[in-house]
């Protein structure tokens, strides 16, 4: 099997090369020159058909993972199958070393196993995605590595590793969501996240409204015009300097409230409030700031007469 090979011959400085699979040989396909011979083929030498004999003839395991205690890099002594088939003696023995291998010996692998295992479960309760949740675990054992859990509870280190990562990947969840998921106090969680990334000297960047917008016009059933809409005003306020100093969610609440009053899709204050996860009031404040600095009092003021 001949494929096309991306080099430059030395002779004629042809590109024209050929590599040769089956014989391990580059060649000039112009001039005739073997530029290379007994190459290694680094692929499989072993063919599969199923799931069972692809399991079974690979000789490598997962990838690494900071999801597990132990990395992913442990193995296990015998199947519980094959151990029922041996005498009385080696089912002993191996049953001993099954336990001496679940036996964790260090304090940081006891805690990485309990705390990996919490940040599973806060992870999928809000369908975070892989990456996330394999940035978080990396964020968790660097704390516990460094000490930084001492003093602090489990739970509440998960959810700011957790926080943290989420702020990382852009993907918007807000601290009353981890709140909800892990049973800490949001005012706890926040305490956590801006010491963890202080010691660790992770940098975040602060969140764009923007990235709330989906899942908020999502979770209020409005359509994606009402949604563009939003982003312009957001865009809009963020030149006007509108958006410094303001929580993210609240402003991004506001915006989707004026676009839906301007597309006639109309959400009262307490459905776009309860939806953000901040309160009435602070909707109603951003929404006026919206309407006065951005000049949009008039079309607000036609498009509800018209409706």
């Amino acid at each position: 099997m001949a494929v096309s090979y991306v080099k430059k011959c030395p002779e004629c400085e042809g590109i024209n090369l050929v590599l040769d699979k089956e014989r391990g040989e580059v060649h000039c396909r112009d001039c005739g020159l073997v530029i290379e011979e007994k190459m290694v083929d680094f692929g499989q030498e072993w063919r599969e058909f199923d799931h069972e004999q692809a399991t079974s003839r690979r000789r490598t395991g997962g990838p690494m993972t900071y999801t597990k205690f132990d990395r992913g890099l442990g193995t296990d002594v015998g199947k519980k199958s094959d151990i029922y088939q041996l005498g009385g003696k080696e089912r002993n023995r191996f049953f001993r070393l099954r336990k001496w291998q679940y036996r964790i010996s260090t304090a940081i692998e006891r805690n990485l196993k309990l705390a990996l295992a919490e940040l599973k479960r806060v992870s999928s309760y809000l369908k975070l995605p892989k990456a996330v949740e394999e940035e978080s675990a990396r964020i968790y054992t660097l704390a516990v590595q460094r000490g930084l859990v001492r003093g602090r509870s489990m739970e509440s280190v998960v959810a700011g590793a957790l926080y943290a990562a989420c702020r990382r990947h852009e993907v918007p969840r807000t601290l009353d969501e981890l709140s909800e998921a892990s049973g800490i106090d949001k005012k706890e969680i926040g305490r956590t996240y801006r010491f963890v990334t202080r010691e660790l000297g992770i940098r975040i960047l602060p969140s764009n409204p923007v990235d709330y917008l989906a899942r908020f016009a999502s979770a209020l059933k409005l359509n994606a015009e009402t949604q563009s809409r939003a982003v312009e005003i957001l865009e809009k306020a963020q030149n006007s300097e509108l958006t410094s100093g303001r929580g993210p969610t609240g402003i991004a609440a506001a915006s989707l409230y004026v676009a839906a009053l301007m597309n006639n899709e109309k959400r009262t204050q307490r459905e776009v409030a309860d939806v953000a996860g901040v309160t009435e009031v602070t909707i109603r404040n951003r929404y006026k700031e919206l309407l006065k600095k951005l000049k949009l009092d008039e079309k607000v003021k036609k498009k509800i007469g018209r409706g």
